[in-house]
């Protein structure tokens, strides 16, 4: 069965890059560009993995870690948080993500972070 990856990035271009890369690694994505999106789809699916850009229009991804690593439902899922500002990366370690990402980020990176989490099977 393939692993699901939720993405929560509000840059279409961004967003578009990374389904694209992770759809052809042979993962299920599923991609919202806001919190509230993110909270309706959850009611459909639970994803094996998120992925979280911190600067959101309707919400700020470190707190949205917290809330679903506080979550019955969500907080065994791993998090990896992602942003272009570097002091970021020392505000989330209160969030508790299991990794953390800097824009602009290789291509080849976040699938080796994707697969430390998730595992390192592939799906076709």
């Amino acid at each position: 069965m393939k692993k699901r990856i939720h993405v929560l990035e509000d840059d279409k271009d961004i967003a578009f890059i990374i389904e694209f890369l992770l759809k052809d690694e042979g993962y299920e994505i599923q991609v919202s560009s806001t919190f509230k999106e993110l909270k309706s789809k959850l009611k459909d699916s639970i994803p094996d993995l998120f992925i979280l850009d911190v600067m959101l229009p309707d919400g700020n991804g470190l707190d949205i870690c917290k809330d679903l690593k506080n979550d019955t439902f969500t907080k065994h899922i791993p998090v990896i948080l992602m942003s272009a500002n570097v002091q970021n990366e020392a505000l989330s370690e209160a969030s508790s993500p299991d990794d953390y990402i800097n824009k602009p980020f290789d291509l080849d990176y976040i699938e080796s972070r994707i697969k430390r989490l998730i595992g390192e099977k592939r799906v076709a």
